[in-house]
């Protein structure tokens, strides 16, 4: 008996019992899809912190960073400038591809000249009309405004009224920043310096300055954070161990603060292994449902032999091996498991890419995640529901089998 015709046979008889073939699908369904999601998830958390922290090894180069922290934490002095590239080039040219600096644009410590006064103060620059802050005086600025680097700013409620004792007097009043003087247009609520996350609050600061502006001149050309560029194949992190302590004894601004590396990737190694150790055991955890599933398969193959037995006693007068017979019923335990495995992983997928954002928005802290649903989980879902089927299907396929011809006429 060929192959395809013992497939059409075993699909004949599961749609002879649809609502009991339905049932036992959806059984090995629901755990396929419990593995899927948590794969999903569990790949795609891994996924997004090594494209937000990795040094971007498997794009083909690696970039790691260095920070600058000045002692005094009310200190405007910046840890890198132009000389100091010179001089990182000069030493680890040979080693470091690429060397630049990061210009940040959160809660940069500068100091600025409000009314006749000098003071630290603190800005963050701003590339789009932001909704985030509500407006008190003045406007906010314009997209236009932002686009071509107007010096204009926006300037924090308590600031506004300590220098000139209303918010709208601080209107059309300049702050220079720098060789910049910026005309404060609007003057926006206060807001706390730390997000509920505990980070720093982008608009918790003084005041809001046009990115496009705040950039150029000296300010193009220094800096708090380096990103060094490697290629693939060197040892990023020892070499940038390397330039960090070179920077430690020869940077422009070592006696006045702390370069520092995070070796992120090491730390991203160590969270990948704690992720697939977790993923792997709510998974083990999720298997046990396909483990019920299967015996709802074998449950349901041994009555399906039981009210069979005259199919199989016609068939095996007619020629039919018990070999025949055993793959007949095999097939048919297995066309059930991996139509519930192939639907279990599409119901999977689309749970884990459900449950991404949400996850994303309790996580905050703008970090991303997306589902990652990868080949490797396909074939999982398939070999898996193929195996559960061979296994739970055996038994009662060879009880079928070793049915005797002559019991079964009597």
């Amino acid at each position: 008996m060929r192959v395809s015709e013992l497939i059409r046979t075993a699909l004949r008889s599961l749609r002879a019992n649809k609502k009991r073939s339905f049932l036992t699908i959806i059984g090995i369904m629901i755990g396929i899809a419990a593995v899927i999601t948590i794969l999903g998830i569990g790949d795609g958390i891994t996924q997004t912190m090594y494209d937000k922290f990795g040094n971007n090894a498997k794009r083909g180069q690696q970039t790691t960073e260095i920070y600058y922290t000045p002692d005094n934490e009310n200190s405007a002095v910046n840890g890198f400038n132009q000389q100091d590239l010179t001089n990182i080039d000069n030493q680890f040219g040979g080693t470091v591809r690429r060397v630049r600096i990061e210009h940040e644009t959160a809660n940069l410590n500068t100091h600025a000249e409000i009314g006749d006064t000098l003071k630290h103060t603190t800005v963050s620059l701003l590339k789009k009309p932001t909704t985030d802050v509500k407006m008190i005086a003045g406007h906010n600025l314009s997209a236009s405004q932002l686009a071509t680097g107007e010096s204009v700013a926006l300037m924090k409620e308590s600031l506004a009224k300590k220098q000139y004792g209303t918010a709208q007097n601080a209107i059309g009043t300049t702050a220079t920043v720098g060789s910049t003087s910026y005309r404060v247009v609007g003057v926006y609520r206060g807001q706390a310096e730390y997000s509920t996350d505990g980070d720093e609050n982008k608009y918790g600061v003084d005041l809001l300055l046009p990115k496009s502006l705040y950039y150029q001149g000296d300010t193009a050309s220094q800096g708090n954070t380096i990103k060094l560029t490697f290629d693939q194949g060197e040892n990023a992190g020892r070499l940038s161990r390397k330039v960090e302590k070179y920077l430690k004894k020869n940077g422009s601004a070592a006696s006045q603060g702390t370069y520092t590396y995070e070796d992120m990737e090491k730390a991203l190694k160590q969270f990948s292994s704690q992720m697939s150790i977790i993923t792997s055991f709510i998974s083990l955890i999720a298997a046990i449902s396909l483990f019920i599933a299967g015996i709802g398969v074998m449950n349901m193959m041994y009555i399906s032999v039981s009210e069979r037995t005259q199919e199989i006693g016609i068939r095996l007068a007619v020629g039919a091996t018990p070999a025949n017979i055993m793959m007949q019923f095999l097939i048919e335990a297995v066309v059930l498991t991996v139509t519930g495995g192939l639907l279990g992983f599409l119901g999977g997928a689309g749970l884990a890419h459900l449950i991404a954002p949400l996850l994303s928005h309790s996580i905050g802290s703008g970090i991303h995640i997306h589902a990652h649903i990868t080949l490797n989980a396909f074939l999982l879902a398939f070999g898996t529901s193929a195996a559960v089927g061979l296994i739970f299907g055996i038994l009662p396929a060879r009880q079928a089998a070793n049915k005797n011809l002559i019991d079964i006429l009597r």
